[in-house]
């Protein structure tokens, strides 16, 4: 009876000792991913983000392009428009299959056609807010992938690429 009570004594005692040390083994950090964005306005690239970011973080970057017309009878410039443009990306996922992203995007365009007064001078394009969102874009290793944002006047596409990164 001694003898199964000092295994049973033994045997917890292990149980324990195995659950103390998992606790205070150090969990693995999250993935890091390392990412690109293009953005194509009709057929032809515009502007490119890239970054580092951890599976579960966020990141947000704006860039600004400001854009002067010529406006008026005389063709001068004028109405300086401030075509920003703001993304948000959040790796949620990585593993081998790829990396699912998390986007918000906010854009300011500038309308695709000229306007003119009864008399025939120029008028300012006026700027186009637009925002999306994306829930899970799935980017496979080594691929691009792309969405749509517009589809005409202009069309306007994310492509992006990611990757696990070896070293953040």
């Amino acid at each position: 009876m001694w003898k199964t009570s000092l295994v049973a004594a033994v045997f917890g005692t292990t149980l324990m000792a195995q659950g103390a040390m998992a606790q205070t083994q150090p969990r693995s950090a999250p993935p890091v991913v390392k990412w690109e964005l293009q953005v194509m306005r009709d057929g032809q690239q515009i502007d490119s983000f890239d970054g580092n970011t951890t599976v579960g973080q966020a990141r947000t970057d704006t860039h600004h392009h400001v854009v002067q017309n010529s406006v008026g009878c005389k063709d001068v410039p004028a109405g300086s428009i401030d075509l920003a443009r703001t993304l948000t990306l959040s790796p949620t996922q990585a593993d081998a299959s790829g990396v699912t992203f998390l986007i918000d995007a906010q854009e300011t365009l500038e309308e695709p056609s000229t306007r003119t007064t009864s008399t025939g001078c120029k008028l300012p394009p006026q700027p186009r807010q637009v925002s999306a969102s994306h829930p899970g874009l799935k980017v496979p290793p080594g691929d691009w992938t792309s969405w749509t944002i517009v589809d005409k006047d202009p069309n306007l596409v994310y492509r992006l690429r990611a990757s696990v990164a070896n070293n953040p």
